[in-house]
């Protein structure tokens, strides 16, 4: 873990990994090192702290993916609190929408807001693991002046960050996390009696946005109640012998793409941002591509947090909590000749395709159904099918998988999210019903999230939401008022031309 206080080496060195991920510029980096004096702020806010987050979860050791997810959705929330709260100051139809935990009335510099934000809420989540935040604040904030604003920022940020994580104080996410085997053949085991098991109880945290775990449960696999139905079943046999064959260390059938696209969306060890890291970076580069304001930006990334936490909770509900804890495909290859199925074969040598740093084949520690990658893909892609109003964009996402080998490229969110619940299979560490029996419950979660949490702003009357003259694009009016409304910033609008189109004003309600 780190020091309470990183040392300056340290802190470049983390600044330098903010800069490969876009979040800093070259510029930037050169004055942190050069000396106070010389010092410039990032351009970007949204993602300076995006950038702070992911590198942050590569520095922790052995967390599941259900920590990580929360403490980004804690951080966004906050944000957006921060963001709303600094933007309904200045008028009431630049709301972004509904607060998740609060509104702080007066306003503030905006940049300050969200820093202070972002600042406490992970000082709030990793300062216990020893984290220190004090000097990406210190980066954030060097080009902004003291002034009445910047320490009217400051307090809003501060104000929804503890409001946050006073929410979220009792979200059962500190429980200690138990763990009593299935006996059964059929169900996952530790690797040892003491484990590991990654956060068993997962599934009993508090959701952000969702009723309860249970609320999107997938079905059992199958369909069959009990272990031994299921391994006698047809269907396993058949999964049983696809995963045996593309799945394997040494497979003949895995395709060269199939195995870059195992790799590329694998990030499971430490050092790599972790499977909601790498959805939180492709928001980004999506974002980004498509010009998204800084200031509809941290609305963004704060319905994405909040689908993602609440995805890992829905995952690991059916992983531990369900009548079927599934072993992973080589605990069941190498002891198939208990399995009682005539059409699987065991072979006690067999490994999956998936490799950590040392070398050694592995499978996460926790149960194959769900799979997890796939339940925050498809929840991913709900989301920002949704705010974005189409499926059809494409973009080239990256990985920190020291096994990858290199960015791909995706004309769709939906087909980003079918290649990342199936890449499991192609490395050998689910079913193929791990992932395809989570994309209903996946696209329910992400609808549910996006329609119940930040929801659409309220005005008894109309707003005049923009005014602008020199029209070239007809439909810009139009446009942006569609956008606002895929945002849930305002559900309805209305456009007033004049001048030949050339003029247009834009009311919200």
């Amino acid at each position: 873990m780190l020091s309470a206080r990183k040392p300056f080496a340290t802190r470049l060195r983390r600044l330098g990994a903010l800069l490969a991920a876009g979040a800093l510029s070259a510029t930037t980096l050169q004055a942190v090192a050069a000396g106070p004096a010389a010092a410039a702020g990032p351009a970007d806010h949204v993602n300076y702290w995006n950038g702070v987050l992911l590198q942050t979860f590569r520095e922790t050791e052995d967390i599941g993916p259900g920590p990580l997810a929360r403490s980004a959705a804690i951080m966004y929330v906050s944000m957006y609190d921060a963001a709303n709260s600094v933007l309904c100051a200045q008028r009431a139809a630049d709301c972004l929408g509904q607060p998740y935990t609060s509104k702080v009335a007066g306003g503030g510099d905006f940049n300050t807001a969200i820093d202070y934000a972002a600042h406490d809420a992970l000082t709030g989540v990793f300062g216990p693991l020893g984290f220190d935040f004090d000097d990406e604040l210190t980066t954030a904030q060097a080009d902004i002046p003291a002034s009445a604003q910047q320490t009217a920022g400051q307090s809003v940020g501060q104000q929804t960050a503890a409001a946050t994580l006073q929410r979220r104080a009792d979200d059962h996410a500190g429980d200690a996390m138990t763990y009593t085997p299935d006996t059964a053949v059929g169900a996952w085991q530790p690797a040892t009696p003491s484990g590991p098991v990654v956060t068993p109880n997962w599934g009993n945290v508090t959701p952000f946005v969702m009723a309860s775990g249970s609320q999107f449960r997938p079905d059992v696999p199958g369909g069959y109640q009990t272990y031994a139905q299921l391994l006698a079943s047809p269907e396993y046999a058949e999964q049983f012998n696809e995963v045996k064959a593309y799945g394997a260390a040494n497979s003949t059938v895995r395709t060269a793409d199939q195995k870059k696209a195992a790799f590329f969306w694998a990030n499971d060890g430490n050092g790599t941002y972790k499977p909601p890291g790498q959805l939180l970076q492709h928001t980004q580069i999506v974002a980004d591509g498509q010009q998204v304001p800084v200031t509809s930006k941290v609305k963004l990334f704060a319905q994405v947090a909040t689908a993602l936490a609440d995805a890992s909770i829905l995952a690991w509900d059916r992983k531990f909590l369900g009548a079927i804890d599934l072993w992973r495909p080589d605990m069941a290859i190498h002891q198939a000749d208990r399995d009682g199925n005539p059409d699987t074969e065991a072979d006690p040598n067999w490994e999956p395709l998936s490799i950590d740093a040392q070398g050694r084949h592995f499978s996460p520690p926790f149960p194959a159904y769900v799979s997890g990658h796939a339940t925050f893909a498809y929840t991913w892609a709900e989301v920002m099918k949704h705010w974005f109003g189409r499926d059809d964009i494409t973009y080239t996402g990256t990985t920190d998988d020291p096994m990858a080998s290199g960015p791909r490229t995706f004309t769709s969110f939906s087909a980003a999210a079918d290649e990342n619940a199936h890449s499991r299979l192609w490395l050998g560490v689910h079913w193929h019903f791990d992932a395809d029996n989570v994309l209903n419950p996946g696209i329910e979660l992400g609808e549910y999230a996006v329609d119940n949490a930040m929801y659409y702003n309220r005005s008894d009357s109309e707003l005049l939401y923009l005014h602008k003259t020199g029209v070239t694009n007809r439909n810009e009016c139009d446009n942006t008022g569609r956008q606002l409304s895929n945002e849930h910033r305002w559900e309805f609008y209305r456009c007033v031309h004049s001048n030949n189109r050339t003029v247009f004003d834009l009311y919200v309600h």
